[in-house]
């Protein structure tokens, strides 16, 4: 980058979909974004977090009024040209931080042919990557995440934005699940992701995390 203080850019990629009765339908893509604003708050001034991809690959969720949904093929044209964007912009090292289960598949399917046209340290992991049973183990009842409006992300919404759970739907639903989630055991989880993802980027600037690409045949 010209002014040399900028190393790393982040991209959130999440969706808007239902989250049973309890959560909001923006939680996906509001959670992907507090972890990579955080992020480069600790590594300031060398990394630009890039707008949300708040719209995901939600077709299974489709029969929930309000959910928006893109098809695999024109998310993954738009998340390559944003991509390519911050590549012109001058990054080197970017990565695609993920936060809804539907964008996994059809990135890992397709980021052999990212890199092998860009050929830059572009790295995708969704957020959850950064847990691992020792981890949670602590906090969570269940031990599951990252469960779909589970213990795991309502634990999360407690602790970032409590404003966005329905305590009341949480009673009535048939699903209780959620109800074994707390503000404090989603604070500690929320911390170590933040530790660990920022870790994870400066490793990238530091060139100790790279990705391989692909080799052509």
């Amino acid at each position: 980058m010209d002014g040399g203080e900028l190393k790393a850019c982040i991209i959130p990629v999440a969706a808007t979909e239902q989250h049973l009765e309890h959560l909001s339908m923006e939680h996906d893509w509001r959670s992907c974004m507090h972890v990579s604003t955080e992020v480069a708050k600790r590594l300031h001034p060398g990394v630009l977090v890039a707008p949300s991809m708040n719209i995901g690959i939600s077709e299974h969720h489709m029969r929930h009024r309000g959910t928006l949904s893109a098809m695999p093929g024109s998310w993954l044209a738009v998340l390559f040209d944003t991509i390519r964007s911050m590549h012109s912009a001058g990054f080197e090292h970017i990565l695609v931080l993920n936060g809804h289960g539907g964008n996994v598949a059809p990135c890992q399917g397709i980021w052999g042919q990212f890199l092998q046209r860009l050929e830059i340290n572009l790295q995708f992991h969704s957020y959850w990557d950064f847990l691992d049973d020792e981890a949670v183990s602590p906090y969570l009842e269940t031990g599951r995440f990252p469960g779909h409006a589970q213990e795991f992300e309502t634990a999360f919404a407690l602790a970032v934005f409590p404003e966005n759970v329905r305590a009341d739907a949480m009673q009535d639903q048939e699903d209780k699940e959620p109800l074994s989630a707390t503000a404090e055991n989603g604070a500690a989880m929320v911390e170590t992701i933040i530790t660990r993802v920022a870790a994870h980027v400066q490793a990238m600037i530091d060139g100790e995390s790279v990705a391989d690409v692909p080799a052509f045949h």
